[in-house]
């Protein structure tokens, strides 16, 4: 069994910051990339960031000199640093990894989403 289990999410002022964070756990034997997805009310869910191994990062331009995803490949875990949120970047926040575990070979898990309320 893998799992995703993220924290971090809340409510911060606009201009404020937050960071998210993303652990996968269980019978994982090899990640190929882990990224953040969002979704807002009435609205599709979308790429905010993915970090593949062994390549650099890829951004929504939304959130382009804002957001900055990194990795640490010992634990298994993604990060989300957000600064100078806008309102617009309130959401659910779904941490998502590609991965090969003990029982199926490469394919996405989702984490239970997160929320980001971005208001004064």
């Amino acid at each position: 069994q893998v799992q995703l289990v993220e924290s971090g999410g809340g409510l911060v002022q606009p201009g404020g910051s937050l960071r998210l964070s993303c652990a996968a756990s269980g019978s994982v034997l090899s990640i190929a990339t882990m990224g953040w997805h969002r979704q807002a009310p009435g609205k599709q869910r979308e790429l905010v960031a993915m970090s593949p191994s062994g390549a650099g990062p890829t951004y929504a331009d939304s959130v382009k000199g804002r957001f900055t995803i990194s990795r640490d490949n010992d634990k298994n875990s993604v990060y989300l640093q957000m600064n100078s949120l806008k309102p617009e970047d309130t959401a659910v926040y779904y941490c998502y990894a590609v991965l090969r575990s003990t029982t199926a070979t490469f394919r996405p898990y989702w984490g239970q989403g997160t929320q980001v309320t971005v208001s004064s």
